[in-house]
């Protein structure tokens, strides 16, 4: 059972294909795309030991060849750091153009191999195989590359599109409640910013999606990349409507960065404080009602998720500190931040019209 969603970029184009056991049809899927049988594989220690054996066995049967490059779990890994060591791998390993990147990991491996890939003597052609379910319906699609800095998170880039993204949601069985949970709250934006009718199917079918129900989980992933492919076509280097897929994000980030990018908090954790704390601005500025910030609270509590900063462990930084950290987001412009704002349910739009009282208001509450 498995399904395809196509992102189209013209002369760019690339699949999406969903299903159970889709890592072992890796070879199949490659081969028609490789101008040469050589494949280096980036990957993380922890899915190295539960899924790399699965990914070589059906490479090297079907003929490719190339080094299986590992590196450590966690945020940190992207970093300037992180960079230089896998850039250094491939240039050791002689890693040409007509070559073939594969990130076969979580986001941090998607966003460090993809930025690798378009750098590497001017871009290398990359796949994406996301072995989360935060990489499988985000970060995955949509050619966003990067590395966090001291300075903020994801701020060091470019555009490099995948030639072919493969999401086995079989792989997901090895994942901790807490990485699914993360990753289910960026499938729940996906509802917030445009489909009630799919909110309102994962307010029913969410705990399916985590416990693991294979029919649930490929609908919610599809669903989810069929709305990112739709808004990536349109506006593929975040110049209008893109923008939208950061609902959460401000705020998100900031967190992330006054918790150190540490595993005290997931991004997709983040992303669920963040997007109720977009409705509770939007719903101080008049475009949500107070019964949708409790209706989006009130789902993301019921899958387990936080929502407010003081459920953090240990958290401490102040209204005004978490403002300074928002100021090194991308999309600020001209000193001036620009908020992804809910209208109800699965509508949202962009304003930079936020006092910077209410913003005060929101992050002490």
């Amino acid at each position: 059972m498995s399904e395809t969603v196509r992102v189209s970029l013209g002369e760019r184009a690339y699949d999406i294909l969903i299903g159970e056991g889709v890592l072992g049809e890796a070879a199949a899927r490659i081969a028609p795309l490789a101008r040469r049988k050589v494949v280096a594989i980036i990957t993380d220690e922890n899915v190295a030991r539960a899924h790399l054996p699965t990914l070589e066995k059906g490479l090297r049967a079907a003929g490719f060849k190339g080094p299986a490059i590992m590196l450590p779990p966690g945020e940190e890994t992207k970093s300037f750091k992180g960079l230089e060591h896998l850039c250094g791998a491939l240039l050791t390993a002689e890693i040409d153009r007509g070559d073939m990147v594969l990130a076969f990991g979580g986001g941090v491996i998607g966003d460090l191999a993809g930025l690798a890939a378009g750098l590497i003597k001017r871009g290398i052609d990359f796949v994406q195989v996301p072995t989360t379910l935060l990489a499988q319906v985000d970060s995955s699609v949509g050619g966003k590359t990067a590395i966090n800095t001291k300075e903020g998170k994801n701020l060091v880039g470019l555009f490099h599109q995948p030639r072919l993204v493969l999401a086995d949601v079989g792989v997901l069985g090895t994942l901790p409640l807490r990485e699914l949970q993360a990753g289910y709250a960026e499938i729940v934006k996906y509802g917030l910013i445009g489909d009630a009718a799919f909110f309102a199917w994962l307010e029913k079918n969410g705990a399916r999606v985590l416990d693991g129900d294979t029919a649930a989980r490929i609908h919610a992933i599809k669903r989810s990349c069929e709305m990112k492919a739709d808004i990536v076509a349109t506006d593929e280097r975040e110049g209008g409507i893109r923008a939208l897929l950061n609902l959460g994000h401000t705020f998100g980030h900031a967190l992330e960065a006054a918790t150190g990018y540490s595993s005290r908090l997931l991004h997709g954790e983040a992303v669920a404080i963040g997007c109720v704390m977009a409705y509770e601005l939007s719903h101080a500025l008049g475009y949500a009602s107070q019964a949708d910030v409790a209706r989006v609270r009130a789902h993301f509590d019921a899958l387990g998720l936080k929502t407010r900063p003081a459920e953090i462990a240990g958290f401490s930084a102040t209204p005004r500190e978490l403002i300074a950290h928002m100021m090194h987001d991308k999309k600020v412009s001209d000193g001036r931040l620009t908020f992804v704002l809910p209208k109800g349910i699965g509508a949202a739009f962009t304003t930079r019209d936020v006092s910077e009282g209410s913003l005060e208001r929101v992050l002490a509450s």
